[in-house]
């Protein structure tokens, strides 16, 4: 049986993970919104108590060593379980909850006009919505299910696709009949261009690769309006102010209440879309499956009659 003397404070071994995790006792103090120094002291404190040292100090950092690698191991599997075991006790018995992460674009025209749908279905289910501008974080803590446009592949995650990427020009109709006809992609660019802003590792369809796929050369007339927010450029497409690209399924109420017009003739197609994520741990879950397995109905294709 274990004395308080075999056992170092729980503090000390969740400070030791953190920095081991991080090979950093910034990052660490960061993590636990704590100080360097503080840092710094409680893992010699645990050193002291263990009487071996845990890190080694190197030029610009720390490394660990053949002790602080078995106890990192131990303590990151120790962790999980309890949280395993947190996270059991404070769902049983408590209204079902699931926690969905996606970007602002999916959530605004795709989710939320369908979510009244799954609460008529599952009134018991309990559904908390979390959205980013852009990149979605699939590691955040507490998000049980996230859906990402990314090509699908999130190490250490289970991904499955909900729709593949299909991207063509759109504007208002009124837009369309000034500048148009829009008989070739070339005179598109005739027209005033907005276009979304898409960092490097980001996955979206710009300008200059849908030029580039249909053998033309992105070379617009008119200074193009550039957004890093899917809303806004399409708020800015409804109002007439240019020509952007649209996304189908994102774009399909719009077009069906005629507040934009397509042009699909120029559109373009990639293995990139929209995937649900989630963690392995998360698969039998059965909440998080039963909203998956909604998610992956209504973004199925209709059977061919």
């Amino acid at each position: 049986m274990l004395s308080e003397s075999d056992m170092p404070p729980l503090q000390l071994l969740v400070v030791f993970e953190s920095s081991a995790r991080h090979l950093s006792f910034t990052a660490a103090a960061r993590e636990l919104g704590t100080t360097q120094p503080a840092i710094s002291q409680q893992v010699k404190a645990l050193e002291a108590f263990l009487k071996t040292p845990l890190f080694r100090r190197v030029y610009r950092g720390v490394e660990l060593t053949d002790e602080g690698h078995i106890l990192l191991k131990t303590t990151q599997s120790s962790f999980s379980e309890i949280r395993k075991v947190v996270s059991f006790i404070r769902k049983k018995n408590k209204t079902p909850r699931i926690n969905v992460a996606t970007d602002f674009a999916f959530a605004a025209y795709w989710l939320m006009p369908r979510l009244p749908e799954f609460r008529k279905e599952h009134p018991e289910i309990e559904i908390r919505l979390h959205t980013a501008q852009s990149n979605v974080d699939v590691g955040l803590q507490d998000i049980d299910l996230a859906i990402v446009f990314s090509d699908g592949l999130h190490k250490g995650f289970v991904s499955e696709k909900l729709f593949e990427e299909e991207v063509f020009p759109v504007c208002s109709p009124k837009l369309a009949e000034e500048y148009g006809p829009f008989n070739q992609l070339a005179d598109i660019s005739s027209a005033p261009l907005l276009k979304l802003h898409a960092e490097s590792d980001e996955k979206w369809m710009v300008w200059e690769r849908l030029f580039e796929q249909h053998n033309s050369l992105w070379s617009p007339l008119q200074t193009v309006m550039e957004f890093d927010n899917y809303t806004l450029l399409l708020q800015a497409a409804i109002a007439g102010q240019g020509v952007a690209l649209g996304w189908g399924t994102l774009v399909d109420d719009m077009l069906d209440k005629n507040l934009l017009t397509a042009f699909p003739a120029f559109s373009t197609r990639s293995s990139n879309g929209y995937f649900s994520v989630m963690s392995p741990s998360q698969v039998e879950d059965p909440v998080v499956k039963t909203f998956k397995e909604w998610l992956h109905k209504k973004t199925a294709p209709l059977p061919v009659r």
